[in-house]
């Protein structure tokens, strides 16, 4: 299904169509918006696994001091 436009359209997407590719590739946005999410993703990685962590450890320290309760009241 062929899509029809205004003359007026057509120039405006035709104009962008232009300056849209010279605009990327001059400032580069999208290489820095692809960076940026990057490394957004690599800091939740690496803060999510810190808190795994700290909770596997509270865990086991836990459990720790719960045993060691338990063998005192024994």
């Amino acid at each position: 299904m062929a899509e029809t436009y205004s003359k007026s359209r057509q120039r405006a997407e035709i104009a962008f169509g232009n300056i849209s590719p010279s605009f990327f590739a001059k400032n580069k946005a999208m290489e820095e918006l692809e960076s940026h999410a990057q490394s957004q993703q690599a800091k939740t990685l690496r803060l999510r696994e810190a808190r795994l962590a700290k909770q596997r450890d509270d865990r086991a320290s836990a459990m720790s001091a719960l045993l060691a309760k338990r063998a005192k009241a024994c």
